[in-house]
């Protein structure tokens, strides 16, 4: 498996459609050198601007979600 380091340096948008969540960032993506000591995953970085903007767009995104749903649904209960 190939692994990368991403660096999101700019968010443009969030929007759902169908069940997905779709972000729109400008990211600098580069391969990440294989090691022993490290468990083969990519990594994502993001400025703790991008995180905190980041997280109000997904809340914004996922109330919107919530609206979608039947009254019954938003409860909470199964």
């Amino acid at each position: 498996m190939k692994t990368y380091d991403i660096e999101v340096q700019r968010l443009k948008s969030v929007r759902h459609d169908k069940g997905l969540i779709e972000l729109g960032v400008d990211v600098l993506v580069q391969p990440r050198p294989a090691r022993d000591e490290q468990a083969s995953a990519s990594s994502l970085s993001l400025s703790v601007e991008h995180a905190r903007t980041l997280l109000i767009l997904l809340k914004q995104q996922f109330a919107e979600l919530d609206k979608l749903q039947p009254r019954s649904r938003r409860s909470g209960r199964a």
